[in-house]
């Protein structure tokens, strides 16, 4: 009698203990539900306000700010990447440290702008007015700027690795220390630019770049293949064992 007594007791404590885990269960999965309605519903990333005026640090990542005038206005540190500048007026803006990176600015111009260290990496432009421009330190890495105008600019340590600078016009400018690593300069004009040292053009296009006048002797990354491309005169200082090509100087085009 007692054993049976004893097999009812633990079927009577396993119920128990099953009840329990079962009821533990069903709060918890209770819980998971009513949470969402406790914490109110997910809220979506904050997305840039593309009416925002013009301020230091404002985000307009990916605005449209095409065929506006825009100049003066102070953008320090702002957050302007994928931003559309098409024909936009930005001359004499604040662009110090400020975030551009894949911004297209297609015939806008910033002449008498400030963009220290600022980032134009990616960029699509083309005829892009950066007359006058005050970017020390910017960075100009794989950006797109067929035909764009750097006319007395200072740019002394900007790197414009792989950017495409095709018949850029550095007339001017001020290059010390800057840097075009793999870039196309296919036809762009440095032979007025001018820089202390020397320039860093490893695996650079020069296909009729214009160096005439220039102190080469310094500078870094040239090969003898690279000069032979490029249009230079007799002024033309090259660094020592390379030699002037026969086709100096090159004919206007």
């Amino acid at each position: 009698m007692k054993s049976g007594m004893s097999i009812l007791a633990a079927l009577r404590d396993r119920s128990t203990a099953t009840s329990g885990l079962c009821l533990g269960a069903g709060l918890l999965a209770a819980a998971v539900l009513l949470l969402p309605l406790v914490l109110g519903p997910a809220r979506p990333a904050a997305a840039a306000d593309c009416s925002n005026e013009p301020a230091p640090g404002v985000d307009w990542t990916s605005c449209a700010k095409k065929m506006i005038m825009l100049q003066g206005n102070d953008f320090k540190g702002a957050v302007l990447v994928e931003a559309d500048f098409t024909l936009t007026d930005l001359s004499g803006t604040n662009l110090d440290g400020a975030n551009l990176e894949e911004a297209v600015m297609a015939r806008a111009w910033l002449t008498g702008a400030t963009a220290a260290k600022a980032n134009f990496n990616r960029v699509e432009g083309y005829r892009t007015g950066f007359d006058k421009v005050s970017a020390p330190g910017a960075t100009f890495a794989a950006a797109e700027l067929q035909r764009a105008s750097f006319k007395d600019a200072v740019l002394t340590d900007a790197v414009f690795d792989k950017a495409e600078l095709g018949r850029a016009d550095f007339s001017g400018a001020e290059l010390t220390g800057a840097r075009f690593r793999y870039t196309n300069l296919s036809r762009a004009d440095l032979s007025k630019a001018t820089f202390k040292g020397g320039l860093d053009f490893s695996h650079a296009f020069l296909f009729l770049t214009r160096i005439e006048g220039l102190d080469l002797s310094s500078s870094t990354g040239l090969e003898q293949e690279q000069v032979n491309l490029a249009c230079g005169n007799a002024e033309t200082k090259l660094p020592p064992g390379f030699t002037a090509p026969s086709s100096w100087p090159c004919p206007f085009d």
